[in-house]
């Protein structure tokens, strides 16, 4: 990705943080506490994930790292848990806003992967809830564009013999049996999440609902 790119990256992200600030902004105190399409975290836990980056500096990450044995997933579980219990909503929504244009970036992927960390996580909260958000179409091609099956054991991704096919947009990745629905779903199903019933068609959709 050269330098303009960079820009033009930096810039979606920033424009990403910011709405998405303003959307969990409005949401009522049950909304917080509802379940997201993160398993075992509700929609506080999530947005109070989404800001970690920002707020917990290198040596402060390596450090609880240390606490959780090595383990990222523990570790983040533990400080999302900590981070929700100890911000109101307002404050959890407002670090977005505030960090909009902070520069941080996944150990892998550079600023395609920072985007989409944002944009998933937005959509595990979104989607949980019920809300017609959609994902720009700029943003979304570059989180699309950027997905690596290297990452899906990371994230409890299986797609064997499974195609994901948009039908709102001109993407497919993988193949197999097609799985059909809105790119901004399979994006998620990339991620290794499970969506409500009735979000996507395909043979093999029963792998990727909820129960």
């Amino acid at each position: 990705m050269g330098k303009s790119a960079d820009t033009a990256t930096a810039a979606v992200i920033a424009a990403e943080r910011r709405e998405l600030a303003e959307l969990f902004g409005t949401l009522a105190p049950g909304q917080w506490a509802a379940p997201s399409l993160c398993a075992g975290w509700r929609v506080r836990e999530v947005v109070a994930h989404m800001s970690m980056g920002f707020r917990y500096p290198t040596a402060r990450v390596l450090k609880e790292l240390v606490k959780a044995r090595g383990s990222l997933n523990r570790m983040t579980d533990r400080l999302a848990r900590r981070d929700a219990a100890a911000h109101p909503d307002p404050e959890l929504a407002a670090f977005l806003r505030t960090h909009a244009h902070h520069p941080w970036k996944p150990p892998v992927g550079g600023l395609a992967a920072a985007l989409g960390h944002d944009v998933v996580h937005g959509l595990d909260v979104t989607v949980a809830l019920g809300l017609d958000r959609k994902v720009p179409e700029d943003r979304l091609r570059i989180v699309l564009d950027a997905i690596d099956p290297r990452a899906f054991r990371l994230f409890g991704t299986d797609l064997t013999g499974v195609r994901l096919c948009a039908d709102d947009l001109d993407w497919s990745f993988g193949g197999g049996a097609p799985l059909y629905g809105p790119a901004q779903d399979l994006l998620l199903v990339a991620y290794g999440r499970r969506l409500p019933a009735g979000r996507l068609r395909g043979d093999e959709v029963h792998r990727f609902v909820t129960d």
